[in-house]
């Protein structure tokens, strides 16, 4: 499936901005489940500077400044990105438990384990706690398969949890989300990440999009689909495997991945430091459509 994506952020000032840096991960990666075709990322004002890196997982990174006073600041990115199944998601499923995965992983070493074990240590975002650890037993009696624990227990939260945006911030911690049974798409994978780290699993946070379908004969609304985050974890044998807690689908079903991490702060889509501006609320509104049945129903029109 192919999909273009148009992401647009608009922050309005109440003051004038003199000065800002800014960094967005916005461009999506090519992974084994997905190949960018074309991104580019359009900013309004003109900005005076603008560099293109990798950050050290790898995520493509689009640092820019603007020097000149301005009221809005509008940053579009619109990429093409082509959707498969990698040949890793039809393998067959491996048998380790959870125990001996870990026991792997902590001597194993090759490049992908070397790797993978930064994240199954602790991060601000994802912190374990005494609560978080404990609420995660059941699902890791002992000898029980990896990948059957991680999903029992991805399924539970998507069952037991509440969808609610007004109940946290990008700060609250896993244990508030667990003590009030309710957040976003980020509280419940840094929820599960804590879980997994607890047991020493690798387990990193995914952020990018999610395709939203709209009820049965009601249109497409533009603008309305979302920027989404799961998680994923790392197996041996077979590499990292993802999973989605919020609408319990199994990635890259409607998702397209634009960067990993630890956790959220080290994917957040835009940030940056102003000079000036005043009291400011960003306006996000992304666009995803697919292109093969944009091309067919465009077809069938004419």
């Amino acid at each position: 499936m192919k999909y273009r994506i148009v992401h647009r952020t608009r922050y309005a000032y109440a003051e004038p901005v003199l000065l800002c840096h800014n960094e967005a991960r916005l461009q999506p990666r090519t992974t084994a489940c997905q190949r960018c075709e074309f991104s580019e990322v359009a900013i309004e004002p003109f900005a005076a500077q603008r560099a293109q890196r990798e950050d050290i997982f790898g995520n493509r990174v689009l640092y820019f400044a603007g020097q000149n006073p301005h009221e809005e600041l509008v940053v579009t990115a619109t990429s093409i990105v082509d959707v498969f199944t990698a040949s890793t998601a039809l393998a067959p499923r491996p048998t380790l438990s959870w125990e001996e995965s870990v026991a792997r992983i902590r001597v194993d070493r090759d490049e992908a384990a070397r790797d993978a074990r930064q994240f199954a240590l602790d991060s601000p975002f994802a912190a374990v706690s005494s609560e978080v650890a404990e609420w995660a037993q059941p699902w890791f009696a002992p000898g029980r398969p990896l990948l059957d624990a991680v999903a029992a227990m991805s399924q539970h939260i998507h069952d037991d949890f509440t969808f609610d945006a007004s109940s946290t911030t990008v700060a609250t911690p896993p244990s508030e989300v667990l003590a009030q049974r309710g957040g976003v798409c980020q509280d419940f994978a840094h929820l599960a990440i804590a879980c997994l780290r607890s047991k020493g699993i690798p387990t990193r946070y995914v952020s990018g999009y999610l395709e939203t379908i709209p009820p049965p004969g009601q249109p497409r609304v533009r603008g309305a689909d979302v920027s989404h985050a799961w998680f994923a974890v790392f197996v041996p044998d077979l590499g990292w495997v993802d999973f989605d807690p919020t609408t319990n689908l199994t990635p890259p079903e409607r998702h397209v991945t634009t960067a990993w991490g630890r956790d959220y702060g080290d994917v957040t889509p835009l940030k940056g430091v102003i000079f000036g501006g005043g009291a400011h609320v960003p306006e996000v509104a992304v666009d995803m459509v697919r292109l093969n049945v944009e091309a067919q129903s465009a077809q069938a029109y004419e």
